[in-house]
C-alpha cells in the first residue's frame, strides 16, 4: 500500500529537483540538489520493501533472512548517503556564500568575473 504512494512522492521530488536545478540562480540550484538527494534516498528506501511486521534481523536458528522481511542493505546505504549529501550541501552553501560575497550576485549568468569584458564572441556558425 505504501509503495505506490512513495513512488508518486519520489516522482514529484525528481520533477521538483530537475525544475530547480535548471534555474540560473545558485540558491535554487542548491535546493534542487538537496531535493534530488532526498528523492534518491526515498527511491532506495522504497526498493528495499516496506514492512513493519518483520524487522531485518536474522534469528539465531536461521542462516538467512526469512521471507517477507525488509532488506537491510538499502537502509544502510541511505544512512551513508544522508551523511554524504549533508556534507556536500554544506560545502555548496559555503561556496555559494563566498561567490555571493565576492561577486555580489547569485545569478549564474552574471558570474563571469574571471572572463575579460572585451573578449571576442564565440563563432555563431561555420
Amino acid at each position: 500500500m505504501m509503495e505506490p504512494l512513495l513512488s508518486i512522492l519520489v516522482g514529484l521530488f525528481f520533477a521538483a529537483a530537475i525544475y530547480l536545478m535548471l534555474s540560473k540562480f545558485s540558491i535554487r540550484i542548491m535546493l534542487g540538489i538537496a531535493i534530488l538527494g532526498n528523492a534518491v534516498n526515498l527511491l532506495l528506501f522504497t526498493s528495499g520493501r516496506l514492512t513493519r511486521e518483520v524487522p531485518p534481523i536474522i534469528p539465531a536458528d536461521l542462516d538467512a533472512l526469512p521471507s517477507g522481511t525488509a532488506n537491510p542493505l538499502p537502509q544502510a546505504l541511505i544512512l551513508t548517503a544522508i551523511v554524504i549529501s549533508f556534507s556536500f550541501l554544506a560545502f555548496l552553501l559555503v561556496l555559494t556564500y563566498r561567490a555571493y560575497q565576492d561577486l555580489g550576485t547569485d545569478d549564474t549568468s552574471e558570474m563571469h568575473a574571471a572572463e575579460p569584458d572585451d573578449r571576442p564572441l564565440p563563432p555563431l556558425g561555420y
